[in-house]
């Protein structure tokens, strides 16, 4: 009996062990998020190809473009030849010679919009020339909407009235990216699902969490923060309880509470591959077709420092 045991477990095949998801976490930064397309050539070179991505923010314009099947190399291409300060200001080049003009309800200072009487939002910048190049991009490759996207993908964004994280799947992604950028008092609101959402860096700017809830058993978490947040004060706390007592709401909650800061660290030292390009002469509004170039280079030699470390998660992955 017992030979007839050993013989059936020798001619029992092994199962083979899962191999192990790998979750991309691209965080917010503005301009900086070209860096994010440096790293994204050095995980090319080293053979990772993520099964999830996630982005807030600029993360989420180059994580939806990525997921949606672009290269590394596409988005080099795309975002050293963007004209970025038209295409996020919404800027009107057939009046950049007008020092004022009104038009519709909307008041242009050489061509900038400034004021729009049609539709009074918190938020100066509509961003529906970003929404209209991303859609065109997405479309392009079949991937309008999350399901027909080639890599799963998260992107997320804030309720500006609760501010509470929410994390879009499904629908449009040209509008949750849009929705992911819209930095409070810069760009209007997006309405979607009946809710008012804003940038989600207010909530969640390195989002590893989604990732990990996603499926992702290793994460590469991109950080284009050059400093590390810290916690609130104990003053803040003070500040906060007083908050509760006389009832601001949700806004004022997060201001004292900065449940992002919170959330941000926790984030940061749960990434398995923790990738920080440093970029002190830069900042989130240095756009620029040089300045893309350069941070597009800071961010591959960021990653290539990682290089061995990235490649030993290969037979894991």
């Amino acid at each position: 009996m017992l030979r007839l045991l050993l013989c059936l477990l020798l001619l029992t095949p092994l199962s083979p062990s899962r191999a192990q998801t790998v979750g991309l976490v691209l965080g917010g930064g503005g301009a900086r998020g070209g860096a994010e397309v440096g790293v994204l050539k050095a995980l090319e070179e080293a053979g990772v190809r993520p099964d999830y991505i996630v982005g807030t923010s600029i993360g989420a314009i180059v994580g939806g473009l990525y997921a949606a099947g672009y290269s590394a190399a596409e988005l080099e291409q795309m975002f050293c030849q963007q004209e970025w300060l038209s295409l996020l200001t919404d800027r009107r080049s057939d009046l950049s010679g007008e020092p004022l003009k009104q038009e519709g309800g909307t008041t242009y200072i050489f061509g900038f919009p400034v004021i729009d009487t049609t539709n009074p939002q918190f938020g100066v910048l509509s961003g529906a020339r970003v929404e209209q190049l991303l859609d065109s991009m997405l479309s392009a490759k079949g991937c309008s909407h999350f399901s027909n996207l080639p890599t799963p993908f998260r992107c997320v964004a804030a309720e500006m009235l609760q501010a509470k994280e929410v994390v879009l799947s499904s629908g449009s992604v040209a509008k949750s990216i849009r929705a992911s950028m819209a930095i409070p008092g810069i760009f209007k609101p997006v309405r979607l699902n009946g809710q008012q959402l804003v940038d989600g860096g207010m909530m969640n700017n390195l989002p590893v969490d989604v990732a990990r809830t996603m499926g992702a058993d290793i994460i590469i978490a991109v950080d284009l923060q050059q400093s590390a947040m810290q916690n609130r004060t104990q003053t803040e706390n003070i500040i906060t309880s007083f908050a509760d007592l006389i009832g601001l709401g949700g806004i004022a909650n997060w201001v004292f509470n900065r449940p992002d800061i919170t959330k941000y660290n926790a984030n940061r030292r749960s990434a398995d591959v923790y990738i920080q390009p440093l970029m002190s002469d830069y900042d989130a509004s240095s756009f620029g077709n040089e300045n893309m170039r350069h941070m597009i280079a800071i961010g591959y030699q960021a990653a290539k420092r990682h290089e061995q470390q990235l490649r030993q998660m290969l037979p894991a992955i």
